[in-house]
């Protein structure tokens, strides 16, 4: 069996057995046949809101949010609608910010800019990049219920009208991306995510991808989003070629339930019984360039896996392992299981910690090996995780270990695709 997979811009074609099962992919789904004019009703026609152009009818400001450049949000699609209704209505282009929700990634400049909102908005509006680690630029909004400090980027709290812009698509701890997400994690400060990202949410059995209700991880974010405010989000989901599927705008929650409701049908690929080896993918550019992304592609690959099975990943990994905190973590902390007793026993945190607790509950369950040609295999051992010459190769030692007739699962596009067992 011939099958391409999402690797960086280029995709990798690789040969598998003929008993692998899959591709296990997005469902078939219509892509919108004008999705301008389908982003233009949705603005006119909101669900839980009044219309775009009645909500900034009379603003003195407006602040867009959009998603950072690993997100493939179509936003030079959605974004020219929306800014062209806020200026009908009377609010300058000088008074219109898009800021950047990078949560805790870097920020996004110059051509990633162009790439992310199209070249004419790039160079036509005034962008800035929400900074999650400098406390000074975020507003102190009190505690939420569970008691989490709540520091929301200013720019956007002081906004006369608050509107995000996001995808959703499946996340590995809040159900579903996209909605409340674009403030929380995208717009709060470190001393917010420590806490939202720590181990009392995300060792909770329901944060977990595709799931919401009592999901704490969901509820959390969307507490902290409604503390902070917003007045419109504009929603899509994506097919496999990235093109808009479904459009939503309107109340915070009311239109990201209808899209979620949407996506969890288009993205739920069944697989009869457990299988022993999943090869799998990042999605490609831009989610692969770093380790730090990349381990989304093996928690969305987990459901399906057998305790003591193999996850196989290719991933470009064009941008290394990811932050220096992430790299170092990794270097401090060279067994996972004294990892886990650190976070677990609170007097420890490093920043993007959250990211290697995910991975830590991947590999309490199977093993990994990791084909790319971005990171040196001495580096990715120090991810914890085998590297392999190729997909070809990883597939051939793996089914000597478990014998010529284990079961294999392939997942083209990774966490885009939500593999669960048709049982459940």
């Amino acid at each position: 069996m011939r099958v391409r997979l999402d690797y960086g811009r280029t995709g990798l074609e690789v040969e598998l057995p003929d008993h692998t099962w899959g591709p296990l992919d997005i469902r078939p789904a219509e892509p919108l046949a004008d999705p301008v004019s389908a982003v233009e009703h949705a603005l006119r026609h909101p669900q839980g809101t009044p219309p775009l152009a009645e909500l900034a009818r009379g603003r003195r400001n407006a602040c867009v949010v959009v998603c950072d450049i690993t997100r493939p949000v179509p936003n030079p699609i959605i974004l020219p609608p929306v800014l062209r209704t806020l200026q009908e209505q009377g609010i300058p282009r000088d008074r219109i910010l898009i800021l950047v929700a990078t949560g805790l990634h870097r920020p996004n400049q110059g051509v990633e800019l162009e790439e992310m909102l199209g070249p004419e908005i790039a160079r036509q509006y005034h962008i800035e990049n929400h900074h999650g680690k400098r406390l000074h630029e975020h507003a102190f909004l009190g505690y939420s219920g569970r008691g989490v400090p709540v520091y929301v980027d200013r720019r956007y709290v002081e906004a006369d009208l608050k509107i995000t812009i996001g995808l959703i698509e499946p996340h590995l701890m809040a159900g579903y991306s996209g909605g409340r997400k674009v403030i929380c994690p995208g717009l709060v400060a470190l001393e917010t995510l420590k806490y939202w990202h720590g181990p009392d949410f995300l060792e909770h059995p329901r944060a977990d991808c595709g799931i919401v209700e009592g999901n704490p991880v969901h509820e959390e974010a969307t507490a902290i989003a409604q503390l902070a405010g917003c007045d419109l989000i504009v929603n899509v989901c994506i097919d496999g070629k990235r093109r808009i599927t479904w459009v939503g705008a309107g109340d915070l929650e009311l239109a990201w339930r209808q899209g979620v409701r949407f996506c969890e049908n288009i993205v739920r690929a069944p697989v009869p019984e457990p299988v022993d080896i999943v090869v799998t993918t990042a999605a490609g550019y831009p989610l692969d360039t770093t380790w730090y992304q990349a381990i989304k592609g093996l928690t969305g690959a987990l459901p399906i896996v057998k305790p003591g099975g193999t996850i196989i990943l290719a991933a470009s990994l064009s941008e290394g392992v990811g932050s220096p905190e992430f790299h170092r973590l990794i270097l401090d902390n060279p067994d996972l299981r004294t990892f886990k007793r650190r976070i677990l026993g609170r007097d420890y945190f490093v920043m993007d910690q959250w990211q290697l607790e995910e991975l830590a509950k991947v590999l309490e369950r199977c093993r990994v090996k990791v084909v790319s040609d971005g990171l040196p295999p001495e580096v990715l051992r120090q991810c914890y995780v085998e590297p392999a010459p190729s997909v070809e190769a990883a597939v051939a030692e793996s089914l000597r270990e478990y014998g010529p007739q284990a079961k294999l699962a392939v997942i083209p596009k990774g966490p885009y695709v939500l593999p669960v067992l048709a049982s459940t």
